[in-house]
């Protein structure tokens, strides 16, 4: 009969293995879905789950970062230098994300490692140092949750810029598809060549 140390060690294992073919992908656009992201490694043959790591420490519902399983080590290694030889595209524009190999601390769920044993207390004024250290880190994180608040802020308005920008863009094209496709309707080819010196082919 298998022991509950085995099954551990076995979990584990296969949790391991698991971070070795997962990717980690940060500097995400709040625009980013699963869908994108497996479009952008459609070079990979599959893509078997899409993680994503939402900031909690802001009051957006937005992913900051995402855990991206494909099917082994060697097409997370393909997925890795895709992502970082070739630009991550939204809306036809180039966008900068970092993408490194995944590290067990980065998920969620993960199963507790064999033959560690972890153990929780309250800290207490009288603990002295202790006390003082967490009162420390208590304040360092409030202070990071400030500036993570202005970071987002920033991202938020540079998010909604940019797309400003790419729909004035598609907008323009657009009309221009548009002007030429009325050009041709209306049988106005041949002055609009003549008025740029340009032969059309009908008459070679």
């Amino acid at each position: 009969m298998v022991t509950s140390d085995e099954d551990a060690k076995k979990a584990y294992a296969d949790f391991e293995k698991k971070v070795k073919r997962t990717i980690y992908i940060d500097h995400l656009s709040p625009q980013v879905t699963s869908s994108v992201i497996k479009a952008a490694l459609a070079q990979c043959p599959n893509v078997v789950d899409v993680e994503f790591i939402v900031n909690y420490t802001v009051p957006y519902d937005i992913p900051s970062a995402a855990l991206v399983e494909l099917d082994d080590e060697i097409q997370a290694k393909a997925a890795l230098d895709l992502m970082n030889d070739f630009p991550f595209i939204i809306g036809g524009m180039p966008r900068p994300v970092r993408a490194i190999c995944a590290k067990p601390e980065m998920f969620r769920e993960r199963p507790p490692h064999p033959g560690i044993r972890k153990e929780f207390r309250w800290v207490k004024q009288e603990d002295g140092t202790e006390y003082q250290g967490m009162k420390k880190l208590r304040i360092l994180a409030k202070r990071q949750e400030v500036e993570n608040m202005a970071l987002i802020k920033n991202q938020l308005e540079e998010e909604k810029e940019l797309a400003k920008q790419q729909q004035e863009l598609l907008d323009g094209n657009y009309n221009k598809y548009d002007m030429l496709e009325n050009v041709v309707q209306n049988g106005n080819m041949k002055s609009l060549a003549q008025h740029y010196g340009v032969s059309l082919a009908d008459e070679f």
